[in-house]
């Protein structure tokens, strides 16, 4: 069995392979020209380094604290005189990780505020008193962990002429939880859902459909993007009836579509574990009350294993109010059933070997720090197949669903950028090559994924390459979010997805290929077709292979595993 670990873990360990000490940001200093009234008052920001106008910790609803935990975000509220919005609003409350130890925080604390709901904002210079189009980014980290302060999108505004939104958003059981006291409780019909992290993007929503025009933005043209669960995030806005309206365009990377029901969010049924019930049980809470009176640290706490890692409770809830009482991914089959938008979904080629990097069973690592196959053609052979059933149940399942409903604006991409560099025992190039979240440095056009390891991910001998991939992306992505068709110049034409071929982009920079469309659609019964003839595993390889999909991916044990002559 191939055993599991987080990509966070994998990152730190990168990040303190080449470690050296960095001077901190320049504190931003306040820019008069960036004063602006909104519903809750007047703010002012700064000037970014590039000239784009930056505006930090824009509270977009109230603190979730006490009585409004675990319940519809409520209204934020204003201030007297001019608010500087010239620092992030702290992260939302979450356990730290391997991921915060260079910032010296040990795995396992609780860290945060409830008080977190808040949103940043970039725009051109130049951009008040015009219409251009929003983009509102929804950030990673399993919707257990991560913030919006990570994200820089000074860049992207001022390349592109966009204005770009970052969003914060509930984490974990504060941000889903599906339990029988609380609808019985509740106040509101948005109250009795069990989703409240999407009520509280669609809260941001709202916020920029009453606030962006004075920062240069058109309410009439937002589009909605993110990355991994911020992807599968977008995905339940486009499933949401509660967000119609709210966007016009929606970009899907690496993202899900899944859901799970309410019985198996309170642990009634389902074969994965759910803590949620055992815990509430063990904190010997049996009403709402009791459950709001407990301090936050008490209720979280029994979420971080004595192994060292967060319970998997269950996430995106058919609760029937924020969310359709049935299969998310089924809703793609109607157009009467999901937010009827132009949409973008693409995968990264090699998203698993993020994953992979730090599976004991597929590497090692040498003094500690550098890590190595054990076997390089078992170890991209596992990262190959098990990348390629992400990206048919994220873009070709999917887009095949609603192009069959007749919902034609669907783009599909696939990222292949692989260029990294070799730091002595470690070529990673070979170990993560287009591994998960490796776009959003191209997105951006801000090459900060790794940490302090990123000189050695993104060398000076593939800078102009990576530049020109990443203006190229960039384009296609505003030009999308301008007009619901992404576009580029000097780069391939992208058509709209089509499940017979030559549909899905392949970018990649000039030096592997360029830009180009691949020529098949892929599936899980090509997939595995390809798995029983591949000659670089051997039969029990590939048996540990399935495994490894099945136990991700347990729908499709029966048909994998059997189809291997595994069982």
């Amino acid at each position: 069995m191939m055993k599991k670990i987080t990509a966070a873990i994998v990152l730190s360990v990168l990040a303190v392979a080449c470690a050296k000490k960095e001077e901190g940001p320049t504190a931003p200093v306040i820019a008069p020209e960036t004063q602006r009234s909104i519903s809750q008052g007047q703010l002012v920001g700064f000037t970014a380094e590039n000239g784009a106008h930056v505006w930090r910790g824009i509270p977009f609803a109230a603190s979730t604290a006490d009585n409004n935990r675990w319940r519809a975000p409520q209204p934020a509220p204003g201030w007297q005189g001019s608010k500087e919005a010239l620092t992030f609003s702290p992260r939302c409350l979450q356990f730290t990780n391997r991921y915060d130890e260079p910032q010296g925080l040990e795995a396992g604390q609780i860290v945060g505020s409830e008080n977190c709901l808040a949103l940043n904002i970039f725009a051109p210079a130049d951009a008040q008193g015009k219409s251009l189009p929003v983009m509102l980014w929804i950030h990673g980290g399993g919707n257990v962990w991560g913030s919006a302060e990570t994200y820089d999108g000074s860049r992207l505004a001022d390349n592109e002429n966009v204005i770009v939104v970052t969003v914060q958003y509930r984490l974990g059981p504060l941000g889903w939880l599906a339990w029988d006291p609380l609808r019985e409780a509740a106040a509101t019909e948005a109250d009795r859902g069990a989703n409240f992290a999407i009520l509280d993007l669609i809260a941001s929503l709202e916020w920029v459909q009453e606030n962006i025009s004075a920062f240069g933005g058109n309410p009439d043209s937002v589009t909605i993007f993110g990355e991994s669960a911020g992807g599968h995030n977008v995905v339940s806005l486009l499933a949401s009836p509660l967000a119609e309206g709210l966007f016009h365009k929606a970009i899907i990377q690496s993202g899900s579509f899944d859901s799970v029901s309410v019985a198996e969010a309170e642990g009634l049924e389902g074969d994965l574990p759910n803590p949620s019930r055992d815990i509430l049980g063990g904190l010997g809470v049996t009403t709402v009350d009791q459950l709001r009176a407990l301090p936050v640290e008490e209720f979280l706490a029994p979420y971080w294993s004595e192994s060292g890692g967060f319970l998997d409770a269950p996430r995106i809830i058919e609760d029937g109010v924020v969310l359709p009482a049935a299969a998310m991914r089924a809703a793609f089959g109607s157009t009467e059933n999901f937010n009827n938008v132009p949409i973008m979904t693409g995968t990264n080629r090699d998203e698993m070997k993020l994953f992979y990097l730090g599976n004991e069973d597929l590497t090692k690592t040498i003094f500690g720090v550098f890590f190595v196959a054990r076997d390089q053609d078992l170890y991209d052979a596992a990262s190959d197949y098990a990348s390629r059933v992400w990206r048919v149940r994220a873009v070709d399942q999917p887009a095949s669903l609603m192009a069959q409903a007749g919902h034609r604006d669907v783009y599909a991409y696939r990222f292949d950028w692989d260029d990294g560099g070799r730091f002595l025992f470690m070529d990673l190039k070979k170990m993560l090559g287009a591994a998960h979240a490796m776009e959003i440095p191209f997105v951006f056009n801000v090459f900060s994924l790794l940490g302090q390891a990123d000189s050695i991910m993104f060398q000076k001998k593939t800078e102009e390459d990576r530049q020109k991939l990443s203006r190229t992306m960039g384009s296609y992505w505003a030009s999308f979010a301008r007009n619901g068709v992404p576009s580029a110049n000097g780069a391939p034409a992208w058509p709209v997805y089509s499940a017979e071929g030559t549909s899905v982009l392949r970018l990649d920079a000039v030096s592997d290929g360029g830009i180009e469309l691949l020529r098949e659609p892929d599936s899980i019964d090509q997939v595995v077709n390809d798995l029983r003839a591949d000659t670089r595993v051997n039969d029990e390889q590939k048996c540990l292979i399935g495994e490894s999909i099945a136990e991700w991916v347990p729908t499709l044990e029966t048909e994998v595993m059997g189809r291997l002559g595994c069982r």
